[in-house]
């Protein structure tokens, strides 16, 4: 799996969509994250059809949405609309149900060849153990909210116990962080800008991004992170930043469960995910 991929959440089905897709693949990107509950994976896949780039060298990745839908079945419409014949990795959106309910759909659509990998998304610690425990077939990756403002330590350290690589949503804090002054001034010492520094304390630790961006100059910005590094001064000084107490949770509020609904309603939101990002 490429360490940097373009991620695609909330992104409208149609041009923002493909254009997004399509000047990160200009941009060098190879590593396409979408979901079925995203609703644009159809426009995904027409840029990917029309960028040039052989699917060979893609990795294309989309979440099953949980519910009472099979696995198996929702990955056929997945292909079906991504205009491709295979999925690179096929994650449970988040463990609805308890954290083995959908993980036998998985193994099966990973059975039939439908993907080449299989793992899960916003899985804390203990859901991590449970699904690996009962799995024939482990989740091999577990997508989560990480950044140095949520800098999981427990979180990381059970994934790399279970053998799972732990890939970083919201690798760059949807902007808000962008200015806090520790980003900054490590910024002004590598002369890089504030969101190269923050992917790059992840890419430094083997740990893969999916920066979002409808901004064809900050797709190429996020890009530009394998041609400098960060001293241990400088990766110390992002890490204090954690919010977390190094936690093994997966996000702040589980938005699937009832208990999640109600606390978002109480904060006077409208939808159980963050609106539009300004990254």
């Amino acid at each position: 799996m490429p360490l940097l991929g373009i991620g695609v959440w909330e992104i409208p089905d149609g041009r923002a969509a493909e254009d997004s897709v399509r000047w990160a693949l200009e941009a060098g990107y190879r590593h396409v994250d979408t979901a079925q509950g995203y609703g644009n994976e159809a426009s995904v896949g027409r840029a990917l059809r029309s960028s040039g780039v052989p699917r060979a060298e893609m990795f294309v990745t989309t979440k099953f949405l949980p519910g009472p839908g099979d696995p198996v079945r929702e990955a056929e419409r997945s292909l079906e609309r991504l205009g491709v014949d295979q999925l690179d990795l096929y994650l449970v959106h988040w463990p609805q149900g308890g954290p083995t309910r959908a993980w036998r759909g998985m193994e099966r659509a990973l059975e039939r060849g439908l993907t080449r990998a299989i793992g899960v998304s916003n899985f804390d610690v203990g859901e991590l153990a449970k699904v690996s425990a009962a799995a024939d077939a482990p989740p091999l990756v577990n997508q989560v909210d990480f950044n140095p403002f949520s800098f999981r330590r427990r979180l990381l350290a059970a994934c790399e116990g279970h053998g799972v690589v732990l890939e970083a949503y919201s690798p760059l804090t949807h902007g808000r962080d962008l200015t806090q002054e520790a980003v900054a001034e490590v910024a002004r010492r590598t002369g890089r800008t504030p969101a190269q520094v923050m992917l790059r304390w992840a890419v430094q630790r083997r740990i893969p991004v999916i920066p979002k961006s409808t901004r064809r100059e900050r797709i190429v910005e996020n890009s530009r992170i394998f041609d400098f590094s960060l001293d241990e001064r400088e990766m110390a000084a992002l890490d204090r930043l954690d919010r977390t107490g190094g936690t093994g949770s997966a996000t702040e509020g589980k938005w699937w469960t009832a208990g999640g609904r109600a606390r978002n309603l109480a904060a006077g939101l409208a939808r159980p995910l963050r609106r539009q990002a300004r990254r």
